[in-house]
């Protein structure tokens, strides 16, 4: 799928079972750099690892972390009722790996959960530093993070091109 596909089918619906607050330039960036650091929006299931989804939740942290800190639970719980998800983490992990509109949603509260706002688009170091945080990967991986999020903020502009032709 493409990034503009991955907008459309998993992130905008995300965001519409969200508060309207959550969705932003920032937010869109984010979980696209993300998305394409942990699996490239092609593996919904680690490769050799437990993570699942599109932006590879692991149930014991990520799930679990989503679905009991007091920011994102109320929210959680509404999306899971939305999806059809029993607000359960092993439920949650389960569905992440097929439903990846749950799994940005997810993304997007596991973001919710970390008191510093979201950075600036543009400020790649931030955003990095803002995933370390959140994400905690295993693995961290520098070296690509500013490819992941040149692609990211790139594929939002020619979003933002295309949506200003077709309001002409």
């Amino acid at each position: 799928m493409t990034l503009s596909e991955i907008r459309a089918a998993a992130i905008a619906p995300a965001f519409a079972l969200l508060p309207a607050r959550m969705n932003s330039p920032q937010a869109v960036a984010m979980l696209l750099a993300i998305g394409l650091q942990e699996s490239g929006f092609i593996h919904r299931r680690q490769i050799g690892g437990p993570a699942r989804g599109l932006f590879q939740f692991e149930q014991g942290g990520g799930v679990r972390g989503v679905l009991q800190h007091p920011l994102s639970r109320p929210h959680a719980l509404a999306v899971c009722d939305a999806r059809g998800v029993f607000p359960a983490a092993p439920a949650v992990y389960a569905a992440l790996e097929h439903d990846d509109t749950l799994a940005a949603a997810f993304a997007r509260l596991l973001l919710w959960t970390d008191p510093a706002p979201l950075p600036a688009v543009g400020e790649v170091g931030a955003a990095w530093e803002l995933y370390v945080r959140t994400w905690r990967p295993g693995k961290p991986h520098r070296d690509r993070w500013d490819g992941c999020y040149a692609r990211a903020m790139y594929a939002r502009a020619m979003d933002a091109l295309k949506e200003a032709a077709d309001a002409r």
